[in-house]
């Protein structure tokens, strides 16, 4: 505890801090809550995954473009409360928008009272998630090019993911490649067919835009009525493709089994889960989206399901080296449940390309 404070002693805080807890259920940074004299929580202190993100100063300069962007549009809308609907970083004592201790990275922001997350993923709330994430991209797409950098370099770049899947394969360092050589078959077969946004992008027929790349329900913020407060989570805001973040909701979102299912038949495509998501997308991010982008978005789920079959894969190819694992077979399990919910959105893209039609 003396440790945290000693840290937290580093911002520029303005209010006295008496304890630290725990908070939240976040998977790659370690967050706590403050609690001050009376009681009350006023910040949020995070230790930053460095493993993951190695560049944390460029890390917190992309967060602190994107707020402070979407701060100076919600001022010109006439928003109140802004403090409430994006995130604000506090600096440290040095200016920076971090604290290196030595041995770690801290960063420090505001917290938003009265506000909650949801883990359910239900019709209501993949609506106002797709509006949220919409709106979200929609006031970050005149961010010049080149403003922001790729913090995860290839996080969403199929043929990247594909190399590594075949260096793999050549190396085959846990011995694995004959028990999994129907799935082989099954990932090159598709290979081509998945490369297209990159194909495009060097034809110029696809721009890069600025994504989220973790478009989840729990990463939004809602007030005590379910209104929309702001999106969080913005360590992977990147440039990237539009197909990544509705591709991503899709993958996750609209598939009724778990992503490590053992039970396949669990796996199916949640249309009504899709629609609504969609329908809110485009209620927000219609204006800045190009013909060719709005009729590509269905594929997005197709691609980033192949792309999360192909990286589990990989890992399990490759001996389990970079995904924690609960058994030996872990990345199969969760490589068979991909592919066949990659199937059941092969099965479904009539029914969904004939949706995003009207738009």
């Amino acid at each position: 505890m003396e440790k945290l404070l000693t840290i937290l002693d580093q911002f520029q805080l303005d209010e006295k801090v008496v304890t630290v807890e725990p908070f939240g259920n976040g998977h790659i940074n370690d967050t706590l809550k403050t609690i001050g004299v009376h009681g009350e929580t006023k910040y949020i202190l995070q230790r930053i995954n460095h493993h993951i993100f190695t560049d944390v100063a460029l890390l917190q300069q992309n967060i602190d473009i994107v707020t402070s962007h979407i701060r100076k549009k919600l001022i010109a809308a006439g928003e109140t409360d802004i403090d409430r609907k994006v995130l604000k970083f506090l600096p440290a004592k040095d200016g920076k928008l971090f604290y290196f201790d030595g041995e770690s990275y801290w960063r420090v922001c505001l917290f938003i009272p009265d506000s909650k997350t949801y883990e359910e993923v239900n019709p209501a709330f993949s609506y106002e998630a797709g509006k949220a994430f919409g709106r979200f991209q929609s006031m970050l797409a005149d961010i010049p090019d080149g403003v922001l950098g790729e913090i995860i370099p290839n996080f969403h770049n199929m043929e990247f993911r594909l190399q590594q899947f075949r260096e793999a394969l050549a190396a085959n360092a846990a011995g694995r490649l004959a028990e999994v050589q129907d799935l082989v078959d099954a990932i090159n077969a598709r290979a081509e067919a998945m490369c297209i946004q990159e194909e495009l992008f060097r034809e110029g027929k696809l721009k890069k835009r600025i994504n989220h790349c973790d478009t989840k329900v729990n990463n939004i913020l809602f007030d005590e009525d379910g209104k929309v407060l702001c999106v969080i989570d913005l360590d992977t805001v990147m440039p990237g493709f539009v197909l990544s973040d509705i591709g991503d909701f899709i993958r996750t979102g609209c598939n009724t089994g778990a992503e490590d299912d053992a039970n396949l038949a669990n796996i199916k495509v949640n249309i009504e889960i899709f629609e609504a998501y969609t329908r809110g997308y485009m209620e927000t991010a219609k204006d800045f989206l190009t013909p060719s982008e709005i009729k590509l978005l269905p594929y997005g789920g197709r691609l980033l399901t192949y792309m999360q079959t192909v990286r589990f894969l990989t890992d399990y190819l490759n001996g389990d080296t970079y995904y924690k694992i609960h058994s030996p077979q872990h990345n199969l399990q969760r490589t068979r449940a991909q592919f066949k919910f990659l199937q059941e959105l092969e099965a479904k893209a009539p029914e969904m390309d004939a949706f995003m039609a009207q738009f």
